[in-house]
């Protein structure tokens, strides 16, 4: 029928008594996701629910499918991605900025003006083969597949298509390069090359599996355990402010490890230092601030070009994240844990990266399994 939720600090249990305004959401009679905001008590919001759910089952079935397939058939590509990305609340603003750059750059030019009833899987193959005569990277050519998917998987589900229209479509086969890994010895140099900012981060890094965005957020009071760090948040390159995971909603967290000598290295830091709120990194120059995430950059710039310590051939500041990663996969830490601890959308993403640092193989196998056969 629809839900009804507040968008608040206050946990569930305290809504009947928090002053915030209850909302709804639900799909209307042509299928699309409504919201709707305003209502002073729950018993509203159900009322209006209640409401919406006796209109829509007065109207006939078949009515509502041909409503819906008159005015979205017709409706061009572009005006309908744009409804439909006005439902997207859950993206995050670096998000927000990927997808307009993917659909200004690749999905509008190619299909802007299509009308939506006249998608099938020829026309999904000729974009995908247009952005190969255009000679996109693979990386792009899959996550602008990504979004058409997801824009025409919605449609289908609204009854434009007889047929799915991305059936027997061979999507862009985008395979990630190897990751390039700073070995233990390098990581030492690496780690006391900059300044004490520079240390806290690449400890973070390489030993929690934080993004760069997440260690700039480090705050002390996240340490929940001597052994767990609860990642709450991170610096958002784009606002400069403190805001929600990477594919994550408002208030959702991962616990991750905690070794001892990081956990060392964030209690030195705020001894030395200090903390703003528990916030350990600020910007230089204004602590009003968050910490600037060109500062990190500009760092490993100067790190490289001195050539003082050893870093590897075609290292990123990433490489500290892979460290994580490998440190985990190469020590028989399960891949399930390792991708929940660095906070991977898919198991497949930690798979394609790092699947040659999995200890296993067809030989090892072959040799544990007859172990017990022997038995």
């Amino acid at each position: 029928m629809g839900t009804f939720f507040k968008d608040c600090e206050h946990p569930q249990s305290k809504w009947s008594k928090c002053p915030h305004e209850y909302k709804i959401r639900y799909r209307n009679a042509a299928g699309r996701q409504t919201q709707e905001a305003g209502f002073a008590t729950q018993d509203k919001a159900i009322s209006r629910l209640t409401e919406i759910y006796n209109e829509k089952k007065a109207t006939p079935q078949s009515q509502t499918k041909a409503e819906r397939i008159k005015k979205y058939g017709a409706m061009r590509f572009e005006e309908y991605t744009n409804e439909w990305k006005a439902g997207q609340r859950d993206l995050a603003a670096a998000s927000v900025r990927h997808l307009d750059s993917l659909l200004e750059h690749h999905l509008f030019p190619a299909l802007g003006s299509r009308r939506m009833n006249t998608f099938d899987h020829k026309v999904v193959d000729s974009f995908i083969q247009t952005m190969e005569r255009n000679r996109a990277g693979l990386a792009t050519q899959s996550n602008a597949y990504d979004k058409l998917k997801a824009i025409l998987l919605d449609a289908h589900r609204l009854g434009l298509f007889s047929e799915n229209p991305l059936e027997g479509v061979k999507p862009p086969q985008y395979d990630p390069e190897r990751a390039v890994i700073p070995s233990l010895a390098q990581l030492r140099g690496i780690r006391t090359a900059g300044d004490d900012a520079f240390l806290l981060i690449t400890d973070l890094m390489s030993g929690c599996g934080m993004r760069n965005g997440e260690a700039a957020a480090v705050n002390i009071n996240n340490i929940v355990a001597d052994d767990v760090y609860r990642i709450t948040e991170q610096v958002n390159q784009t606002t400069k402010e403190y805001g929600r995971l990477k594919h994550r909603k408002v208030g959702v967290y991962r616990d991750v490890p905690l070794p001892a000598r990081v956990k060392d290295t964030i209690e030195w830091y705020a001894n030395k230092h200090g903390t703003v709120d528990g916030y350990l990194l600020r910007h230089p120059k204004d602590p009003s601030k968050t910490f600037p995430h060109y500062y990190l950059s500009n760092q490993w710039k100067k790190i490289k070009h001195a050539g003082e310590v050893d870093i590897p051939e075609g290292m990123v500041l990433y490489g500290f994240r892979h460290f994580f990663a490998s440190n985990c996969l190469t020590n028989g830490i399960p891949i399930t844990d390792v991708a929940e601890w660095m906070g991977h959308k898919s198991l497949d993403i930690t798979f394609k990266i790092y699947r040659h640092l999995m200890p296993g193989s067809i030989g090892k196998a072959a040799k544990i399994l007859d172990l017990g056969l022997a038995a």
